[in-house]
């Protein structure tokens, strides 16, 4: 079962927010109240996530769709089972699958309840996400976000956010990855919130500049 905010709590949320940063003011008066982003907390999501690390989204699809197509239902049964050449030849790098292969291992034996990780305090489950080798902080922050619905996860270092705070901050220079960080606190405890209006507004520019030109422009 997927969790997201209501729409109430994420529009008072984008309020406050929007009077805290004016970059953040700028997004929410352009996209307004940002969907939320869900996934159904799982292996298969974890998986997804992983998958998507350093390359493009479409890059990541791709590789994704065929370890989908490979394994038929993913879970960590099904990827502990799997040939290594077969995972190697969907597109995954080593170290990928020996994240997968540690992430499922961790499932089967119970040392990771995702269950467990969705019913706890965040900090708790931050720290039983991280405990296991393969979740690196930014991947918990996401399970977090998609399938806890946590207002205030937050994907530190996500160049996306970077990105699009940058530009509709009127900066030159994008943020380091720790300055961003600080600068983020004053985002809590809605950073997820936050996240979901930069997101939102770097996608719509995307699809902005995608569009084809009108005729006769």
């Amino acid at each position: 079962m997927t969790s997201a905010p209501t729409r109430r709590k994420l529009k008072a949320a984008c309020e406050r927010l929007a009077g805290t940063d004016p970059a953040l003011g700028r997004a929410y008066e352009t996209i307004g109240v940002p969907d939320w982003r869900t996934g159904e907390p799982s292996f298969a999501m974890l998986g997804r996530v992983i998958a998507h690390q350093q390359l493009s989204t479409k890059a990541a699809a791709t590789i994704w769709g065929r370890v989908e197509g490979h394994l038929g239902e993913v879970t960590p049964e099904s990827l502990l089972a799997a040939d290594f050449e077969a995972l190697r030849a969907c597109g995954l790098s080593r170290p990928k699958i020996a994240h997968l292969s540690s992430i499922a291992e961790a499932m089967v034996t119970g040392e990771l309840s995702l269950a467990r990780v969705c019913a706890a305090e965040l900090d708790s489950a931050r720290a039983e996400l991280v405990s296991v080798r393969g979740i690196g902080p930014w991947t918990a922050e996401l399970f977090l976000l998609y399938a806890v619905g946590a207002m205030d996860a937050f994907p530190v270092a996500d160049v996306g956010l970077m990105e699009a705070h940058k530009q509709l901050g009127g900066y030159e220079i994008r943020m380091e990855s720790k300055a961003f960080t600080a600068h983020a606190e004053a985002w809590r405890p809605h950073r997820g919130v936050a996240a979901h209006l930069l997101w939102g507004w770097l996608n719509a520019e995307r699809a902005r500049d995608a569009a084809p030109a009108p005729k006769g422009a």
